[in-house]
């Protein structure tokens, strides 16, 4: 087996490299998207891969997974040259993936899940639930979770859904973990749990590959960095000699200095509210809800999962249906009891969920920025193709959105370039209230920044906005005010300069009083 000699406190040992891919070229209809990767994996580490949107990092870890094969280079296992030609070579291999959108079936119970496809079998060839069920409880004993093997999964938290894709992997006796953005839905709670089965995982000599955007979880977990930019491996070091700045900036290309900080803007709440929402209800999830949105102002919505967030944004742009209170767009009651309704009073709602619920993946850039624009640039039931292809190509250049052209598939695109054609669709509308539900999400520190900026222009126009982040350093960097939801209330209002750390918004979100007070919404 191959090995890479480690130096640690205690002294120098050898380590065990399971996975060393070389010199890896990879391209597509003639375009290069990987260029000369090495990348060395060894046992017991995790090794944190990092890169904008369209670095390379995801087809560099298909190759891995037998999903692709490179064009060059080579893949060794344990030591051993080895043609990893399918998933299920590299599963024999020992490699498995755990990807950001799960793969569970909600109505199986978290053993027939584990076991899908491998069901254990008892007498005459019969498939055994018994035994999937014990050596799920066994699994779940060796992660050190508590998770009933019996349970369906529908009825499991988020963090016990990506616990059991874990175990999912561990039951093919996987000794290499690809782990692609493990906690973009997880609550603070479940990513400490999280965290410690990894150090669990890197005791038992499992290697992972952590892919990830968020910045404070690298420096947490990692032992490893390695940045990709343009296809090409641009930094590979221990995480103990980096500094943020020195990721952010081989992300990224350029220095970047205060990309997410905090800019101060003037609000002029001594003029007549634009949103008003007054004791507004969508039980169980919504209850009493008052809060006001001055015009050109950004606020921010922060609560743990569960608090109510979405489902306040939800009801507002009509999703969910109200059953009490009242909404006021300029001084005049509004009833949003649907999205249409919505969308025709000046709302526009730029979903969680990208993917699913903002975007339709198989259609083209330009057929995804014209959905909410289709009445505009039809005639006599035909569409303007041309001047659709010109407002598509304008918004295209507007938010710097990296595509070929109005015609490529949206799902070929990167993660950030897809969010900013959620947010660019509803441009042409010119709502006056925008609630962005996690705008950031998934997206590297380069779009963020982008998508940040935007907001803040947009607002400059006059428009209120409301904006949901599981991320507080983009919530604090794009916000004027924030409100505390918990128990789908509203609990509190955070003047933006009053908040002086991350740690104080957790703090108060768990109960205690922050360093300045909070006031009443």
């Amino acid at each position: 087996m191959t090995t890479a000699t480690t130096t640690t406190p205690t002294g120098t040992l050898t380590a065990p490299l399971p996975v060393l891919l070389r010199n890896i070229n990879k391209g597509f209809n003639g375009v290069r998207v990987l260029e000369g990767v090495d990348f060395e994996l060894r046992a017991g580490e995790v090794h944190a891969l990092m890169g904008g949107n369209g670095a390379g990092k995801s087809t560099l870890m298909k190759i891995l997974q037998g999903v692709y094969q490179p064009d060059g280079g080579e893949i060794l296992v344990n030591g051993q040259p080895v043609h990893l030609n399918t998933p299920s070579e590299a599963e024999r291999h020992g490699i498995a993936m755990i990807f950001q959108e799960f793969s569970l079936v909600p109505t199986l119970t978290a053993a027939q899940n584990i076991f899908l496809n491998r069901e254990p079998r008892g007498a005459f060839g019969a498939i055994s639930d018994r035994k999937a069920v014990r050596r799920s409880r066994e699994i779940f004993r060796e992660m050190g979770v508590n998770i009933d093997p019996t349970r369906p999964v529908q009825d499991l938290s988020t963090g016990e859904w990506q616990l059991t894709e874990i175990a999912k992997a561990l039951s093919k006796n996987a000794r290499v973990l690809i782990m692609d953005e493990p906690t973009a839905a997880l609550s603070a709670t479940e990513v400490t749990t999280l965290f410690g089965l990894v150090e669990g995982l890197k005791a038992r000599g499992i290697a992972i590959v952590y892919i990830t955007h968020r910045m404070e979880e690298v420096f947490q977990v990692a032992d490893r960095v390695t940045v990709m930019r343009d296809g090409k491996a641009v930094l590979s070091e221990p995480t103990k000699s980096l500094r943020i700045e020195d990721v952010i900036e081989n992300i990224v290309g350029r220095r970047m200095e205060g990309a997410l900080e905090w800019k101060p803007r003037k609000v002029n709440r001594s003029a007549a509210p634009l949103l008003e929402v007054q004791n507004l209800s969508a039980p169980p999830a919504v209850q009493d809800v008052s809060f006001t949105v001055y015009p050109g102002e950004i606020v921010g919505l922060a609560g743990l999962m569960g608090s109510g967030r979405t489902e306040l944004a939800e009801t507002l742009f009509g999703v969910r249906r109200a059953t009490g209170g009242t909404v006021r767009l300029n001084g005049r009651e509004v009833s949003n009891r649907r999205p249409d309704q919505a969308i025709a009073h000046g709302f526009a709602l730029v979903p969680e969920d990208r993917r699913v619920q903002g975007l339709v993946l198989d259609h083209s850039v330009y057929a995804n920025l014209l959905l909410p624009q289709l009445g505009r640039f039809e005639s006599r039931g035909v569409m303007q193709d041309r001047s659709g292809r010109d407002y598509a190509r304008e918004l295209i250049g507007q938010l710097r959105i990296k595509t070929d052209g109005p015609d490529k598939q949206t799902r070929l695109l990167s993660g950030g370039n897809q969010q900013k054609i959620v947010l660019a669709k509803w441009l042409g509308n010119d709502p006056q209230v925008l609630i962005l539900d996690e705008p950031t999400a998934g997206v590297d520190i380069g779009s963020k920044a982008e998508i940040i900026a935007l907001i803040r222009d947009l607002a400059d126009l006059g428009k209120a906005v409301l904006i949901i982040s599981s991320e507080f350093q983009e919530l604090l960097a794009a916000s004027d005010r924030v409100l505390l939801v918990q128990g789908g209330r509203v609990t509190g209002n955070l003047m933006r300069e009053t908040i002086a750390r991350e740690e104080d918004l957790h703090h108060a979100l768990q109960g205690g009083t922050p360093h300045d007070p909070v006031h009443p919404a």
